[in-house]
């Protein structure tokens, strides 16, 4: 097995004879969970000797692509939740909204009833750890007690709250990083089953499972301000005579951080596309959730109010542009709340190109 950082794992290796090599199951292949599937299965195949990757996606064309890239050997296609959830002692989910994540959650439980249902009490059952390892369309914080009073009553079975840092290029080197919260085994178990196979790091919050999503909101938080202030950056860089390619020159001297150097270089470059990024109804949706924190712990966030009246901004000329037939993408990635900074500014929305107004 590949060496791991000591700090980069808070939890010490599941004690022998008590740790074992678990049939594994992932539901959910879009732009993250993809990578973090063909990760985690290539990585298990090399390091573990353990049987294939379990694999559940709505669309099932994502399960055969990732079945045809690795092999039968390493994955194995579910025909439905339900087996998945039944043939595996753990299961990762990366979902796309509250309402799927409620609705595959209810799935999971009722197949497990199903199962537990008519055993004598006593009779072995499987210990199943839910993980949701969801990048950045997250539900709300609130929902994980929801979660866990529909898995609760299930023997043998703990919810741990699993959102990652990190983009799709970072869930494809397997560099995100992993924030668990929930019971303390299954989160040591998760920890070492998911570093360095999809992370280089996890970090745990705890017991309570919603303080995960809560500190994901807190990072995506960061992520948005400093979206917010390269557009006001480069907007006014551009209005002054001085192109925003050269103050991204700056930014990469000055901040070289992934999100400056990534967004950044999608603003300048008008480089848009949501569906290679993160598309701006995610954003808006982070954003609802944070505002939605900020009030109830009194504690104003100032830069995310003005990133997300931009995304809305955004949205609204990509919408009317749709209508038009005159849009560059399908969906735009949430980067393109520099479109509000620029028309409040006179320039043109998507296109830095244009002269001033």
């Amino acid at each position: 097995m590949a060496a791991v950082a000591q700090h980069a794992i808070p939890f010490s290796r599941p004690a022998t004879p008590g740790h074992a090599v678990y049939n594994i199951g992932f539901y959910g292949l879009g732009s993250m969970g993809y990578f973090m599937a063909r990760n985690l299965a290539a990585h298990r195949a090399a390091n573990t000797g353990s049987g294939p990757l379990f694999v559940y996606n709505r669309s099932s064309a994502k399960c055969v692509q990732l079945q045809k890239e690795l092999g039968a050997d390493k994955v194995r296609i579910a025909d439905s939740a339900e087996q998945l959830v039944l043939e595996c002692d753990v299961v990762f989910t990366s979902l796309a909204s509250d309402a799927v994540v409620k609705a595959v959650y209810e799935k999971f439980a009722d197949a497990l009833k199903v199962r537990h249902h008519g055993k004598p009490i006593g009779a072995p059952t499987d210990q199943k750890q839910d993980s949701r390892g969801n990048e950045h369309d997250l539900p709300d914080a609130g929902s994980s007690g929801e979660l866990d009073t529909i898995l609760s009553n299930i023997p043998h079975t703990h919810l741990v709250t699993g959102p990652v840092f990190g983009p799709p290029a970072a869930a494809e080197a397997a560099k995100l990083i992993c924030v668990l919260a929930g019971d303390y085994r299954s989160k040591k178990e998760v920890a070492h089953i998911l570093v360095p196979a999809v992370g280089r790091k996890a970090m745990d919050l705890g017991g309570n499972l919603e303080k995960a999503p809560t500190f994901k909101l807190i990072g995506n938080s960061m992520i948005l301000g400093s979206l917010e202030i390269l557009a006001e950056a480069f907007t006014l860089s551009e209005k002054t005579g001085i192109s925003a390619s050269q103050t991204y020159e700056l930014v990469k001297d000055m901040f070289p951080a992934p999100p400056f150097i990534n967004y950044g270089n999608k603003m300048v470059t008008d480089s848009f596309d949501g569906k290679t990024g993160f598309a701006i109804d995610g954003g808006l949706k982070d954003a609802t959730h944070v505002r939605r924190l900020v009030t109830e712990f009194n504690s104003p966030m100032p830069v995310v109010d003005a990133a997300h009246a931009h995304m809305l901004t955004a949205r609204a000329i990509h919408a009317e542009q749709i209508r038009r037939n005159s849009a560059a993408y399908e969906v735009i990635d949430w980067s393109a709340l520099i479109a509000g900074t620029r028309v409040a500014a006179g320039l043109d929305a998507f296109d830095s190109a244009q002269e001033v107004c």
